[in-house]
């Protein structure tokens, strides 16, 4: 089934434009309603309990400044979706936290599409993860810069397990527009029960009767090296997807206390891929 609702976070960051555009030739493929959301910073939960605006004028000057900036944002894709003849799409302004927001109005929609983190901006540097972590649903996470969604080679990372399987699922869609795909496997060690379980999971049948042919690779560590670094399969997905339109991949996160922040392979492809990177927990 193709995707019907997507939604893109709009910002005034200097990457928005290039998400905007990618969003919008992404909704004109699969004939998609988009929907620009534009969070303002400031939560739903707190709102009820600040004072009445007309009884405090810096906190009311402080939320107009808020809403404002989310105005613009929204204008400015309001325009780029009418220049680019986009048939179906709307400006949402959300009185929210961005991650919370987002997370909250994603799962009313397909698809969500956001930014790559970004050091420079530490508070939203956990936006991805956030909203991987709560919307239930599948996240598209863009590279600064790219606007064109384009699907010539697919990445798919599997493992076998229910977030891989998971992301595949969600994948399906874009899937459906690659011109190939390839199912990257990654040997953790000798022998490794992982491996076994992901090659009796292969999903190529599966993808074969959504009229998806698809390649498998098991890459294995070198004759004296076993992936066991945090990072290694993480850092060797990246180096096997270079130069792919997208990788698809299941989100793992191994803490409890602390539900966004990802194990090690989701956080170094997240913030290292130049590559658009669609993953689902």
């Amino acid at each position: 089934m193709a995707y019907q609702t997507l939604l893109v976070h709009v910002d005034g960051s200097v990457h928005a434009a290039a998400r905007t555009a990618y969003a919008a030739d992404l909704a004109r493929r699969c004939g998609a309603h988009l929907v620009g959301a534009a969070p303002t910073g400031i939560s739903r939960h707190l709102l009820p309990s600040l004072p009445p605006e007309q009884d405090d004028a810096t906190l009311a000057l402080h939320l107009d400044m808020m809403r404002e900036q989310a105005r613009s944002a929204l204008a400015a894709f309001g325009a780029q979706c009418q220049a680019s003849n986009l048939p179906s799409f709307e400006a949402r302004l959300i009185d929210d936290e961005v991650g919370a927001g987002l997370a909250l109005h994603a799962r009313a929609a397909d698809l969500a599409i956001l930014g790559q983190p970004e050091p420079d901006r530490p508070a939203l540097s956990d936006l991805a993860a956030d909203v991987i972590i709560h919307s239930g649903r599948a996240v598209l996470v863009l590279p600064p810069a790219r606007s064109a969604a384009t699907f010539e080679r697919v990445v798919l990372a599997w493992d076998g397990g229910r977030e891989a399987a998971r992301a595949l699922q969600l994948a399906l869609p874009l899937l459906h527009l690659a011109g190939k795909v390839d199912i990257a496997l990654f040997e953790p060690a000798a022998g490794a029960p992982r491996l076994a379980d992901a090659m009796l999971a292969d999903p190529r049948p599966w993808l074969l009767r959504h009229g998806i042919a698809a390649t498998l690779d098991v890459h294995t560590p070198g004759q004296h090296r076993l992936l066991s670094r945090r990072n290694e399969v993480g850092e060797r997905l990246l180096t096997v997807a270079s130069g792919a339109d997208l990788i698809v991949m299941g989100a793992y996160g191994h803490s409890r206390f602390r539900e966004a922040i990802l194990g090690g392979v989701t956080r170094t492809v997240l913030e290292g891929s130049a590559v658009p990177l669609l993953m689902a927990h």
